[in-house]
């Protein structure tokens, strides 16, 4: 019984891989052959059809996902590129509209998803937040820069060695470099004044020597003595080549005769120089010199350091290198560059275009000078120049050189309570809103130095004077700029009859990494007796 039992029940498992199984493998060996047969018969043309739709579908759905609440397009119009042609020419008209489109606007330019951050209260969060953001650069600038920079460290390596860098900062420090500052101001003084003589006094366009003589001013702080006149030229000359390379929209490969290459070859030569007048300092304070420029001050710091252990001493206990010296003082040009240029050419239009604030900075200097006009520039001297330290940050308020500083999200950070921008988003806190607030700066779009005086809404409105930004990452140099510009736009003042010639595009912005006028500014400076007022033709 047992065995017929068994016998049938292997004549059913026979039946059904005869009647089901195998007509199943034969079908899906047609669709397997079939799916080939389909697939040899895509050309690549084809295929990279199909991949490209793919591709557009995930960038839209991605860039659905980031939006959230931001204002912006509701969908890419130029899909993977984003506004990727309109970026290579940036304006300052668009660049204003977006501000004003929401507290959070967002755009995405190939793989990068930014969102701006338009209001001073989301600017300082986003500044203030260390713990979900970091500054960011342009990809290619971690080649320039050097990878191992101080200015790429995060969290506590950020902040030990930035206190090590406050020391060269300090009032004290600075009014060690005025005199060869002084020096070099008194000599474009005569260089500027040449220029226009051999233009036969006819306004011409000074925005590349502003750019000259602010960087001859920063290498004489950083470097002193121990840069040459022919080096401070060539690093001048070439150093819109540092800014071109990084640019917000940039190739991010480094090819041979592109912006970044020639960019790179800039910052390295740069760098070789700034490595010389680091050992130089080191020797000159090893014999027992005294300090005159920020190599000078951070070769003490380190010396004056061996035979001390407190707890700033500790910082200068190691011997900071030649290179890693190089590096941190070409970030100070960096950082100081294109802004302190862009500075320069707004201070200079604006003043020589308001003849009742020229007057008033050369009374001024003549008062704080007790008349004595070969008085040597020194700190308390400065300090002393309330109404120039006034034009000075009106100008600061009025056009500030940096308009938006960008940030990387290093986790996903909720930056409002209805929006979290997710990890890896550029996140960008802009800096003009806060300094154009009419509830602050009454007549924001006009220039009016008396709204600096002591006790005033704008002296008192400190959140909305984010010129130098604020938090972990807020400008070192922030006493330097105003003790270089006072010294500078003071001496021009009494020495020089500087005359701006107006153009329809005097007061229309270009940006180039900070901004400036579009006409290039055009001016002329003539000798000027300090005392007397005479002209000098």
């Amino acid at each position: 019984m047992a065995e017929v039992t068994v016998d049938k029940a292997m004549d059913t498992v026979a039946g059904f891989q005869n009647s089901t199984v195998q007509p199943l493998l034969a079908n899906n060996g047609h669709t397997v052959a079939s799916i080939l047969e389909v697939v040899k018969s895509l050309s690549y043309w084809k295929i990279f059809v199909t991949f490209l739709c793919v591709l557009i579908v995930w960038d839209q759905i991605s860039y659905q996902t980031k939006k959230g609440s931001c204002a912006g397009p509701k969908w890419k119009w130029y899909p993977i590129i984003g506004p990727f042609l309109e970026s290579l020419d940036p304006k300052f008209e668009e660049y204003k509209a977006k501000w004003y489109s929401g507290e959070l606007s967002c755009v995405s330019i190939f793989h990068k998803f930014v969102v701006i951050a338009s209001t001073r209260d989301l600017a300082r969060k986003i500044m203030q937040s260390p713990k979900y953001v970091k500054p960011c650069v342009v990809d290619v600038a971690v080649k320039i820069l050097r990878p191992n920079n101080w200015v790429f460290l995060d969290g506590k390596a950020h902040v030990d060695y930035r206190k090590s860098l406050n020391g060269l900062f300090t009032k004290q420090a600075l009014e060690q470099y005025l005199p060869g500052l002084e020096v070099l101001i008194d000599k474009y003084i005569g260089k500027f004044v040449q220029l226009s003589k051999d233009n036969n006094n006819k306004p011409q366009v000074f925005f590349h020597e502003m750019r000259e003589i602010l960087c001859a001013l920063s290498l004489s702080a950083f470097c002193g003595e121990y840069i040459t006149e022919d080096q401070v030229r060539k690093i001048a000359d070439d150093y819109y080549l540092v800014t071109a390379a990084l640019e917000l929209v940039n190739f991010p490969i480094i090819l041979p005769y592109t912006k970044t290459w020639y960019g790179k070859r800039t910052a390295d030569a740069a760098m070789k120089i700034f490595e010389e007048c680091a050992q130089m300092a080191k020797d000159h304070i090893a014999a027992g010199g005294k300090p005159i420029c920020v190599m000078d001050a951070w070769a003490k710091l380190m010396h004056d350091a061996k035979n001390k252990n407190d707890s700033d001493s500790k910082l200068y206990h190691r011997e900071f290198t030649n290179k890693e010296m190089s590096e941190a003082v070409f970030t100070f040009l960096f950082a100081s560059q294109d802004a302190s240029s862009s500075l320069a050419c707004w201070l200079f239009q604006i003043v020589a275009d308001r003849p009742d604030v020229l007057a008033k900075v050369r009374e001024e200097q003549l008062a704080v000078r007790n008349g004595d006009v070969n008085m040597k520039v020194t700190l308390p001297l400065i300090e002393k120049m309330d109404y120039t330290t006034m034009v000075i940050k009106e100008t600061l308020r009025y056009r500030p050189p940096v308009l938006m500083v960008p940030y990387v999200v290093k986790q996903n950070f909720q930056v409002r309570e209805n929006y979290t921008a997710p990890k890896g988003t550029m996140l960008i806190p802009t800096l003009y809103p806060a300094l154009h607030d009419p509830e602050v700066y009454e007549n924001p779009d006009e220039f009016v130095p008396e709204r600096w005086v002591e006790g005033s809404k704008a002296s008192e409105a400190k959140k909305n004077w984010l010129v130098f930004g604020c938090g972990p990452h807020v400008c070192l140099g922030q006493t330097y700029v105003m003790m270089t510009f006072c010294a500078l736009l003071g001496k021009f003042a009494l020495f020089t009859d500087f005359e701006h010639s107006v153009t329809p595009l005097s007061e229309k912005i270009k940006v180039f990494a900070t901004i400036f006028p579009k006409d290039d500014l055009l001016m002329t400076f003539k000798k000027r007796d300090p005392l007397t007022g005479k002209i000098y033709e």
